[in-house]
């Protein structure tokens, strides 16, 4: 049973960063695809473009800091902590990522046709941000919990 309970906690302390960096690569390419196609459909204003399809990418980092908070030697008692904290925060982070790349992948649709609106057509990506930073924060202060 030991082995198999610190399989799980060493599972649960990579889990943040490699979720969200899935969902991250998810996410830059549904945005990237996006941005790619308006770049043959506009004149000007690439960059703005680039710059939205690359905001999926603050999950990982995000996934890396939650795992660096939980990094400590695996024990039983704590290995079962680690890994539902770590899987759990991973998940909310990769599907984070691949939410917030399709709201960017709209708001660039949205934008190369009415480029007025591109401000506030942001506005359902940086609320998919948001509920990420809750996840995010959340996994922060409850891995203070977690005995070291």
């Amino acid at each position: 049973m030991e082995p198999l309970m610190l399989a799980l906690g060493w599972i649960g302390l990579y889990a943040p960063l490699a979720l969200g960096a899935v969902g991250s690569m998810i996410g830059c390419a549904r945005a990237g695809g996006a941005a790619c196609g308006a770049l043959l459909e506009v004149e000007s204003g690439y960059g703005r473009f680039i710059g939205v399809a690359a905001m999926p990418s603050s999950q990982t980092i995000y996934g890396i800091v939650v795992t660096m908070a939980l990094r400590r030697e695996l024990t039983v008692d704590n290995s079962a902590g680690i890994f539902g904290l770590g899987l759990l925060a991973g998940i909310a982070m990769l599907y984070g990522a691949i939410a917030q790349g399709d709201a960017c992948a709209v708001s660039i649709n949205a934008s190369k046709s009415k480029p007025e609106v591109f401000g506030i057509s942001l506005a359902p990506a940086a609320l998919v941000e948001g509920f990420c930073v809750f996840a995010f924060v959340f996994a922060l202060v409850l891995s203070a919990g977690i005995p070291k």
